[in-house]
């Protein structure tokens, strides 16, 4: 996404949904730096994007056609399917104490 650019915003989420039979979203305040928009398809692909605000996420997800979830339920976390890739960078991750 283009800094500031809300069409090419809306236009990602879009073409998100379009190639995965369509899509749900969950929006994420992420503090000064706006908010997280986590797409999940239809097919079990996610993806995320970031607004400049929670406000510029939900009018972006509207335009787009795709529903908002006020929270992660738990069909919609079912649903999701990491990458082997995911996977993989998740295993080479260590805890810090």
């Amino acid at each position: 996404m283009a800094e500031g650019s809300d069409t090419s915003l809306t236009a990602g989420i879009k073409s998100f949904a379009g190639e995965h039979g369509g899509a749900k979203a969950v929006i994420e305040y992420v503090g000064k730096k706006g908010a997280r928009i986590v797409l999940v398809g239809d097919d079990g692909e996610w993806s995320d994007q970031f607004a400049g605000s929670t406000d510029v996420a939900r009018k972006a997800c509207d335009a787009a056609g795709v529903e908002v979830e006020n929270e992660w339920e738990r069909e919609l976390m079912e649903q999701m399917r990491p990458s082997n890739d995911l996977w993989r960078s998740m295993s080479r991750r260590s805890m810090a104490r």
